[in-house]
This record gives C-alpha cells, sequence and structure tokens, in this order.
C-alpha cells in the first residue's frame, strides 16, 4: 500500500529528535513518538510494520503520527490527539453549582443538623436543577468549589 503521509525529516529535525529520545526527559509516549518519526523517516526505509513491531505498539499509531506530523508539525507529532469533545457532559454547570452552593447555604430540612450529599443531590432533582445526579458528583463539585458547609461525615 503506497504511504499516503511521507515523512522527511530535515536534519535539524532529525537532531532535534535525537537529542529528545536521548535526553529521556519526557513522557513515554513522546519518546516512543519521537523514535516513531526517526525511523518513519524517508531516509530510514524502515517500513509502518516493522516500526510497529520495534516500539510494540498499533501500525494504526505510526499512520497516525506520520500523518500529524506532515499535516500539523512536530510538536503535535509528538503529542496525543486532544479529545475533540468530552466523554461525558457535565452535570452541573456553573448555573448549576451556583444552585447547589445555594442550598448548600440554606438550613437543613426539619429533623436534620446539616444537609447530607444525598439530600443536596435529592434537592437539586427536586428542583429541576438536573434530571439526576449522584451524591458523588455532588461531592466533587463542593470539593472543587472549597465548600466546607456540610457535615464533615456527610455521605
Amino acid at each position: 500500500m503506497k504511504k499516503k503521509y511521507i515523512v522527511r525529516l530535515t536534519e535539524n529535525e532529525r537532531e532535534q529528535l535525537r537529542d529528545f529520545v536521548t535526553s529521556g526527559k519526557a513522557a513515554a509516549y513522546k519518546i516512543k513518538h519521537a523514535n516513531i518519526l526517526l525511523k518513519a523517516d524517508v531516509r530510514s526505509g524502515w517500513l509502518d510494520k516493522q516500526i510497529a513491531e520495534a516500539f510494540d505498539c498499533h501500525p494504526g499509531t505510526v499512520e497516525n503520527v506520520r500523518r500529524r506530523f506532515v499535516v500539523y508539525g512536530m510538536q503535535r507529532a509528538l503529542e496525543r490527539k486532544k479529545q475533540e469533545r468530552p466523554s461525558h457532559e457535565r452535570k452541573l454547570d456553573g448555573e448549576g453549582e451556583a444552585h447547589l452552593i445555594a442550598i448548600a447555604c440554606k438550613e437543613p430540612p426539619d429533623g436534620h443538623d446539616c444537609w447530607t450529599l444525598e439530600m443536596l443531590a435529592d434537592e437539586l432533582v427536586r428542583l429541576k436543577v438536573v434530571d439526576t445526579i449522584s451524591a458523588q458528583t455532588v461531592r466533587r463539585t463542593l470539593k472543587k468549589t472549597n465548600f466546607s458547609h456540610i457535615a464533615k461525615n456527610a455521605g
């Protein structure tokens, strides 16, 4: 199969990649990507399959690194592909967080000394701020906002 993206490293790029690999002061995947680029260079004569076997990766990884180098340049080729959108949408955006804090600042329901994480989650659902939410999401949100007005042993 004819390669669509041909890696042609300049002498300067080759030297930068060699220095990067030999310094060993980067994430392992970056060093692997640098090695892939060095071997994918036209001058090396290595096939993608050989490169994948040598660096214990999938041939698709070799092709992706090669493509990112040709299309975007060396820096992007050394990095992993950034996620285009989050895997999970956030349950609480800024407005939802504000509702949560406002609820937590209010007096707890009758018969309770303080809010629990479950009670806060239930209240958010009751007020239709969210459809569903777990107590752990409430805990992480409150921890992120450094809010501590709930019981120390809540949850």
